[in-house]
């Protein structure tokens, strides 16, 4: 299991387009990821979202300045860890 905070660094948030995209490429691995937008990640106060869910993860308004968490677990993790990496990388790129 990897584990990864992410301080979100768009202007208007992860917005739909992102969170497609995020979609997109997270359903394209076998292994489960979690979004979190709370520190602790298994509380029940904690908005968790599944990561392949663009609904789940668009409920969890995600706003510039958010520190987010991902869990990834399964046997490509280290990939999905990378390309996520990657695709926040990238989006922060585009919308400067």
């Amino acid at each position: 299991m990897l584990m990864k905070n992410f301080i979100v660094q768009l202007p208007r948030g992860l917005q739909a387009r992102h969170t497609a995209l995020f979609v997109r490429k997270v359903s394209s691995f076998k292994s489960e990821v979690i979004l979190s937008k709370s520190e602790v990640i298994l509380s029940k106060s904690g908005k968790v979202a599944n990561g392949k869910d663009i609904m789940k993860i668009m409920d969890l308004v995600i706003k510039e300045g958010d520190e987010i968490t991902l869990v990834v677990h399964g046997f490509d993790e280290q990939a999905v860890m990378e390309t996520l990496k990657n695709i926040f990388q990238t989006l922060h790129k585009y919308n400067e």
